[in-house]
């Protein structure tokens, strides 16, 4: 069912005054994600004309924008990317690492998404792949999926990595598997402190080469005495990392990754009203335990379509990435032989009955196969009235 508000209503009713207001201060790439969520599933992008076999039934459906950031067209995407993932699950358990930034780097990270992103990226992965090889440790080859947030629950820049690594690896010679043991990963203090090290040290070379650029407020950041100094301190505070309890199952961890993988800065689900005072949302205040935890938050529309806009990443980034036996280049055959070193995978249960396969398109009075008879371009209107809703769909 389609939300009572979304976000593209929002920018819908708000975006056009709000960019005369901040002409000159928005990215192109700004200005792509706010048309192309404005005109998502509307006839401004086309679409096509549905009729059930069964009872005539007509449908109209307009084409989804299919943009990374936004929020109606990430369903469609991860379930694409799962599909592609679930036959590269291990029959083990995994473990979920997160890796957050200090605010002291979030603000610099503001400034210089594509090379603090990356450098995260970096350093979050060599801290695993490191520590994993540590015969101290583990002593295995591991491999990961990191995917990128940049969001905190009230919208503001929050940026870490979230790593989904299997509880073990291939042993250096590939010749066995070597386990964690049960219910461990990795030490949280050891992985923090090397994180920190590869991070910073990172960083400071990023400067050198004058790869970071700096402005306002952290203008005299550019000078490499004052950047230094920022640094220092953070060399010596406990950056945090941890890692959450081992999933119950490889399908657990597909139903993480499926909401985790193509999340946007905020769901529709989670809005609540757009009134006078402003647009009115749901959050979690960390801060908090229990229920007291859940608040609503209520921003003037100005000031919310700016939260939404600072989590646009940059052009070609690549939020989600593989590394270690996951990396591409030989990730088919690091899992064949994974899977050839553990024990095979507990047959499913027999006993249901599978249940009948539904339409790809079902017929909402009938439950019947819709079938396309017409298709329309980009800004036209189709030529059989429909008889039903007007509903998105993902264009591919």
């Amino acid at each position: 069912m389609r939300p009572v508000l979304e976000v593209a209503d929002i920018f819908r009713a708000h975006g056009p005054a709000w960019r005369r207001a901040q002409a000159g201060h928005l990215s192109l790439g700004q200005l792509k994600v706010m048309s192309a969520i404005e005109a998502c599933r509307t006839a401004e992008l086309g679409g096509h004309v549905d009729r059930c076999e069964d009872c005539d039934h007509l449908q109209i459906a307009y084409n989804s924008c299919r943009n990374r950031h936004c929020p109606k067209c990430q369903g469609a995407a991860a379930q694409r990317w799962l599909e592609a993932r679930e036959a590269e699950l291990l029959p083990i358990a995994y473990y979920h690492v997160v890796f957050t930034l200090p605010a002291e780097i979030g603000d610099i990270a503001f400034q210089n998404k594509a090379a603090v992103y990356d450098i995260l990226f970096k350093a979050a992965s060599e801290t695993l792949l490191t520590i994993a090889a540590d015969p101290k440790h583990l002593g295995a080859r591991l491999g990961l999926t990191a995917v990128l947030h940049t969001w905190g629950s009230a919208l503001t820049h929050h940026p870490h990595l979230h790593c989904i690594v299997p509880g073990g690896g291939l042993s250096p010679d590939g010749q066995s598997w070597i386990a964690c043991r049960k219910g461990f990963f990795l030490p949280v203090r050891v992985l923090s402190r090397l994180f920190r090290r590869l991070f910073l040290d990172r960083l400071a070379a990023a400067h050198a080469e004058r790869r970071l650029a700096f402005f306002g407020a952290l203008a005299d950041l550019a000078d490499r005495a004052a950047f230094a100094a920022r640094l220092a301190p953070l060399r010596r505070a406990e950056w945090v990392v941890y890692a959450k309890r081992p999933f119950a199952g490889p399908q657990a961890v597909l139903a993480y990754l499926a909401r985790y993988t193509h999340r946007v800065a905020i769901s529709s689900s989670r809005l609540v009203s757009l009134d006078d005072r402003g647009v009115t949302f749901r959050w979690k205040d960390y801060r908090q335990d229990g229920e007291a935890r859940r608040k609503l938050m209520t921003l003037a529309p100005g000031e919310f379509i700016r939260r939404f806009l600072i989590h646009v990443l940059p052009t070609g980034f690549h939020r989600i990435r593989h590394y270690g036996l996951f990396a591409n280049t030989a990730r088919a055959a690091n899992l064949a032989k994974g899977r050839a070193l553990l024990p095979p995978p507990a047959a499913p249960s027999s006993d249901e009955p599978e249940a009948p396969a539904k339409p790809a398109i079902a017929c909402p009075c009938c439950g019947g196969r819709m079938r396309l008879i017409e298709i329309f371009e980009r800004g036209a209107s189709p030529r059989t009235a429909p008889t039903g809703p007007v509903i998105g769909i993902d264009s591919s």
